[in-house]
């Protein structure tokens, strides 16, 4: 009799595969006034690295719908391993290859958001595809490793640094490089299931179609928009517009955000079952609104941190919440419809940040008008899933 398959090495790798593109995304940004004085890279140049970073990504989401079913979930998440692994290796490495040293980061920059991309788009769909109970509790949870990896790296970084000193990072990003290279084994040796069977997944051409995919491929800008719009925006705020010090904005921004986030989303992994997910998304966006509102309207440094802050929680269950929702919808949908959920976040996250970024220097730089413009996102995010909870509630009626 063969063996059960032991699917709880599934869900860890999956976990450790989230952590991964934590430290992908958020390490090499704690070194940029590091290259400014180490490469005498200007910082405008430097500015391009997450640019390149999430459009690499971009591309990454919407070419996986066309090939990752031809190759093989397996072959893919174990490449997005390689790459984040050999991305980090790389920048501790190329910067001193090449006469400017700058292409020798972005090179590794292109490398690890390969692998990061593949990870975005193609963890979700494999914890989705294993027979787990209350589906929506673990992709909330799933999701919160990414969390919880941000501020692992932030913390442990920094850490880091003070210990043995900032010129010391390159020793820093081959320690994390570790952690994919270990994750490589778990994805080559855990069991993987299909999404859909061979064949049966939908297409690009016939997802668009459906006025009901668009309803979640608005549904996930507002999330990546909500929450990008705050995360990104939230320690420059702080310190120009409430006046406070770098250190408490640094905590305020990406680490406590990170871990308020987490919070919610381990919250969520836990009691889950007992929560009906919508509700929680409405609820979520709403509380999300409050959190803009007391980030912006009010003059009190501690009444708009604490608003930066708990937008963290309230943000949360947005991108997973999203996920679960219309997997159940569209169970046909297969990787093309992951992929396009997962290009449509990180477009929502491009076009939060900048929004608020241009309608401050368009009013004068006045930060918290343009931190209020964000809070559009959970606006129009509540009033998505009040449409879909009104259309459910009429298709039940009408049976």
């Amino acid at each position: 009799m063969a063996d059960k398959p032991n699917y709880n090495r599934t869900r860890i790798a999956c976990y450790l595969g989230f952590i991964t593109q934590a430290i992908c995304a958020n390490f090499a940004p704690l070194l940029f006034l590091t290259f400014n004085k180490t490469y005498e890279i200007s910082l405008g140049m430097i500015a391009l690295i997450p640019t390149v970073f999430f459009f690499t990504q971009l591309v990454v989401d919407i070419l996986c719908g066309l090939f990752v079913d031809r190759i093989g979930y397996r072959r893919c998440v174990v490449a997005s391993e390689v790459c984040s692994a050999l991305g980090l290796i790389g920048l501790a490495f190329l910067p001193e290859l090449f006469p400017n040293p700058f292409v020798g980061i972005l090179i590794s920059v292109i490398i690890y958001a390969v692998g990061s991309g593949l990870i975005e788009v193609l963890v979700s769909p494999i914890v989705e595809a294993c027979p787990f109970e209350n589906k929506e509790a673990t992709m909330s949870l799933l999701h919160s490793f990414y969390c919880w990896g941000v501020v692992g790296v932030i913390i442990i970084s920094s850490l880091f640094f003070t210990l043995f000193g900032i010129s010391n990072w390159k020793i820093m990003a081959c320690i994390w490089a570790i952690l994919p290279i270990y994750n490589i084994f778990n994805f080559a040796t855990c069991p993987i299931e299909r999404l859909t069977e061979d064949g049966k997944g939908m297409t690009y051409l016939q997802l668009f179609k459906l006025p009901l995919f668009w309803v979640a491929v608005l549904l996930m800008v507002c999330a990546g928009a909500s929450e990008l719009s705050m995360a990104q925006w939230a320690s420059a705020y702080a310190e120009s517009a409430l006046g406070l010090s770098k250190t408490i904005c640094d905590l305020a921004g990406p680490c406590m955000f990170a871990i308020t986030m987490g919070i919610s989303r381990s919250f969520y992994g836990k009691f889950g079952d007992r929560i009906n997910l919508q509700n929680y998304m409405i609820g979520s966006g709403l509380f999300c609104i409050v959190c803009y509102l007391l980030a912006t309207l009010f003059q009190s440094p501690v009444i708009g941190l604490l608003g930066c802050i708990f937008c963290g929680f309230s943000v949360a269950i947005m991108w997973p919440g999203t996920i679960s929702i219309f997997s159940k919808l569209l169970p046909l949908g297969g990787t093309a419809m992951f992929a396009l959920l997962a290009m449509a976040g990180d477009l929502g996250g491009s076009i939060g940040p900048a929004m608020v970024g241009n309608i401050t220097e368009y009013l004068g730089n006045n930060m918290h008008k343009g931190m209020l413009s964000g809070v559009v996102f959970p606006v129009l995010l509540v009033i998505c899933v009040l449409l879909l909870k009104l259309k459910k509630s009429t298709a039940e009626k009408t049976e």
